[in-house]
């Protein structure tokens, strides 16, 4: 956590970037329209370059474009009829699949290298892993180091535009809540400071309000898990080797669970004081295998949001289609349509 508040200067800036480019297309007019979850893919993207390899979006918008594409192509597959060693078929789909995981390969292994000198001694993500992978006299490998910034280019992209996507749409219909996130909001921070890392602490009915969106929209719908050995779990046996997949999005809407209006926007829930299963919310999966960039996600989503309500109100547009998605993550189909005013 102390790296990730390091990092909210940077956060801070592109937040700052984003809602002046808004501001710019609005121009004089009092109201204008806005699609957040285009905007929130652009931004995310830009952060994550930016603590991943102190680059920028434009430097590694490549990387983004193939990964979108792969996804496609991931999705078709995960929806297929599964036949054992039809992926090794040198089908149209499977060249293009492999063509795409190459460039991304080459991209990801130049932008290391071009960003290494300068990252072995700073505190983003690639500097941090340099760093761990010599403590032990061993080298990280260069495929390892791009596999895992295969996963958080990716992840942390995906998951925090999708976070603030649907904050702020629930944030829209929900005036009241919105009206009370503001004035925790300008108490705080004030009217045009940057949050700090002190601030964000302080915002209360923020994080109940970015939980309680958590929980009606999960970025990932479902997890899965391999039992490493024979275990019981309830009354079922489960043997070595067996994938479970746990039903983030049903627990999270289970009215046994979370009551009656399980599934209304209710950030009251998650009020000091008040208790829940730790095994009923997953937003980030739990245990040992939880997602190593939640706390980056949350500062990142918490940021944006806080300097987005002191710039501007907004409602919904009258052009919003709702139709919630599930395709590598939980996203709208057609886009967040937001109307927004300047304050």
């Amino acid at each position: 956590m102390e790296r990730v508040k390091a990092w909210i200067p940077e956060i801070a800036t592109t937040s700052s970037s984003m809602l002046d480019k808004w501001v710019l297309q609005g121009g004089v007019r009092t109201e204008f329209e806005i699609d957040v979850h285009r905007e929130f893919l652009t931004f995310s993207a830009d952060v994550i370059s930016r603590v991943a390899f102190g680059s920028s979006y434009e430097e590694g918008k490549r990387v983004f474009e193939l990964q979108d594409e792969q996804a496609c192509l991931v999705s078709i597959a995960m929806r297929s009829i599964y036949i054992p060693g039809f992926r090794f078929i040198p089908t149209k789909k499977n060249q293009m699949r492999r063509k795409i995981n190459k460039e991304i390969r080459d991209s990801l292994r130049k932008l290391i290298q071009a960003n290494r000198t300068k990252c072995e001694d700073s505190k983003n993500l690639l500097g941090l892993m340099l760093a761990a992978s010599k403590t032990d006299g061993q080298e990280m490998g260069i495929e390892e180091i791009i596999d895992e910034c295969k996963a958080f280019y990716f992840a942390g992209k995906e998951t925090t535009s999708n976070l603030l996507t649907w904050v702020v749409l629930l944030l829209a219909l929900h005036p009241e809540w919105q009206h009370k996130a503001r004035e925790e909001v300008m108490a705080v921070c004030g009217k045009d400071r940057y949050p700090s890392g002190d601030d964000l602490a302080n915002l209360r009915t923020v994080s109940m309000i970015l939980k309680e969106t958590l929980r009606l929209y999960p970025p990932a719908v479902f997890l899965n898990r391999i039992a490493t050995k024979d275990t019981k779990l309830g009354k079922y046996d489960i043997p070595k080797g067996t994938q479970v997949q746990l039903p983030v999005i049903y627990l999270h809407h289970d009215t046994k669970i979370w009551g009656p209006d399980s599934h209304e926007f209710n950030p009251q829930r998650f009020a000091e004081g008040t208790s829940y299963h730790l095994g009923a919310y997953l937003p980030f999966g739990a245990g040992p295998a939880i997602c190593v960039g939640q706390n980056l996600a949350n500062v990142e989503a918490k940021v944006a949001l806080v300097m987005i309500l002191q710039r501007f109100e907004f409602q919904v547009s009258p052009s919003y289609m709702h139709a919630p998605m599930m395709f590598m993550t939980l996203q709208p189909q057609y886009g967040v349509q937001v109307l927004f005013h300047k304050i």
